[in-house]
């Protein structure tokens, strides 16, 4: 016996190697090890992996665990509590960090440090699912958006010379996405053990996390290049940007958002819609599966084929991010509006299993290839010195866009065509008005280009 568990341990061990030795090579390709994006890869997957087990820990207490009337309040209130002072904060995070340049790692291992503790500390309260668990979800979701927001910035400071900015995004966006898979059943599983448990494992998860982030290279936090910019608040006839590298204090314009371009506010509107619609298909269609499950399947398979179908087009959004092009960036949103819509408009005429996964999925896709081409323009249009708070900006607009789709789909009727009748009617609106913009930039316009005053 002792010689088979030694010979077993040492195959276990030799799999585990051999896995490791592959991500890191897989991570690590086209110059990704050298330049450092590999580490950040790498952190991402460990920082999607313990937001996972956080979900899972949070969707049972306040989702599974009570009868569907019950849940719809539940998970209302849990979007009011979070949501409303998130609005709120959001907007402070981007020039906040704007304000630390030289404190990227420590913010990004700060935002995993108190995950850490919130994680630890939930695990008490998850049990009761009492008001408690609110304030401390709020405090997750702000570390994770701050993360997130400075790891939007980061991703330039590493990019290798043999890949371009948006396949860069696009190979961090795919790691996250298969430690999300991963995470998923790994989190179902110490939930069988108790309720807890998947909030103490991300309270691991995070702590290592922590002490990942300052193994990032040390140009994260080099502010070299650097200058201090203003969004004029006055259009401008191209989309173009003011720099001044001294500018007088009291002659600083407020930054607005409008001010980036056309191109970034086209994107901007496009990829809030997607949201909305992903936001509102997870709502309603989880309350309406788990109350009337299509084609005789048990809720839990059908809402595992939705999640399932959801995820897949998730990361096939990020793979075919890997061949856009920056300059094609305003065509594909537009051209993801429109897949949206051919199939939620498919799915409210032909409700069925097929047309409904096929919504999950295309949602997904749309969702995430519309983000990577709205991070693409904002990092091609956005001076660098201002590119957090507008990274933080349209982070809070598209979480709010996600919280306003869950807010309908939790209050609409439970009646498939009905919802997705609406769903396609809101996201083809948007559509037209983004084909409208569209001719209106023009398809062969230069991109918008910074402009030194």
């Amino acid at each position: 016996m002792v010689r088979g568990a030694s010979a077993a341990g040492l195959r276990t061990g030799r799999v585990v190697h051999g896995t490791g030795r592959r991500i890191r090579k897989a991570t690590s390709a086209e110059g990704a090890g050298e330049s450092g994006l590999a580490k950040l890869i790498e952190l991402h997957a460990l920082n999607s992996f313990g937001d996972m087990l956080i979900t899972i820990a949070l969707a049972s207490t306040i989702f599974f665990s009570v009868p569907t009337g019950e849940a719809r309040g539940r998970v209302g209130l849990y979007l009011l509590i979070t949501m409303a002072p998130f609005a709120l904060l959001a907007p402070v995070i981007g020039p906040l960090l704007d304000r630390l340049p030289h404190g990227r790692r420590a913010a990004m291992a700060t935002s995993m440090l108190a995950r850490a503790v919130l994680a630890w500390t939930m695990a008490g309260t998850v049990v009761g699912g009492g008001i408690a668990l609110y304030p401390e979800a709020l405090g997750v979701l702000v570390a994770s958006k701050a993360y997130g927001v400075v790891r939007s910035v980061v991703v330039p400071r590493l990019l290798p010379s043999r890949l371009s900015l948006v396949k860069a995004n696009s190979r961090v966006t795919l790691a996250g996405l298969l430690a999300t898979f991963v995470g998923a059943p790994i989190g179902a599983a110490l939930h069988l053990i108790g309720p807890g448990w998947p909030l103490r494992g991300a309270f691991l998860v995070f702590v290592v996390g922590t002490l990942m982030a300052f193994h990032l290279p040390h140009k994260v936090d080099s502010a070299k290049g650097e200058q201090r910019a203003v969004l004029h608040a006055d259009d401008q006839p191209h989309g173009h940007l003011h720099l001044h590298p001294q500018p007088p204090p009291k002659a600083q314009p407020k930054a607005n958002l409008r001010t980036v371009g056309p191109s970034v506010i086209l994107a901007l509107r496009a990829v809030a819609t997607l949201r909305w619609l992903v936001g509102f298909l997870v709502m309603f269609l989880a309350f309406l599966l788990r109350d009337d499950p299509i084609g005789g399947l048990q809720p839990t398979v059908a809402l595992g084929l939705v999640a399932v179908a959801a995820g897949t087009g998730n990361a096939l959004g990020s793979v075919l991010g890997s061949w856009l092009r920056t300059r094609r960036s305003e065509t594909i949103v537009t051209a993801m509006l429109l897949v949206a819509t051919l199939a939620a408009g498919a799915a409210a005429l032909w409700y069925g299993v097929l047309t409904v996964v096929a919504v999950a999925a295309a949602a997904g896709m749309a969702a995430s290839l519309g983000k990577l081409a709205l991070d693409a323009l904002i990092q091609r249009d956005v001076p660098e010195s201002v590119r957090t708070s507008a990274f933080a900006r349209s982070e809070t607009l598209l979480q709010l866009s996600w919280v306003a789709g869950g807010a309908l789909g939790i209050t609409m009727p439970l009646n498939g065509a009905l919802g997705l009748s609406v769903a396609a009617g809101v996201v083809g609106l948007v559509l037209l008005w983004t084909v409208r913009s569209l001719f209106r930039i023009g398809l062969r316009r230069r991109p918008a280009t910074a402009k030194v005053a």
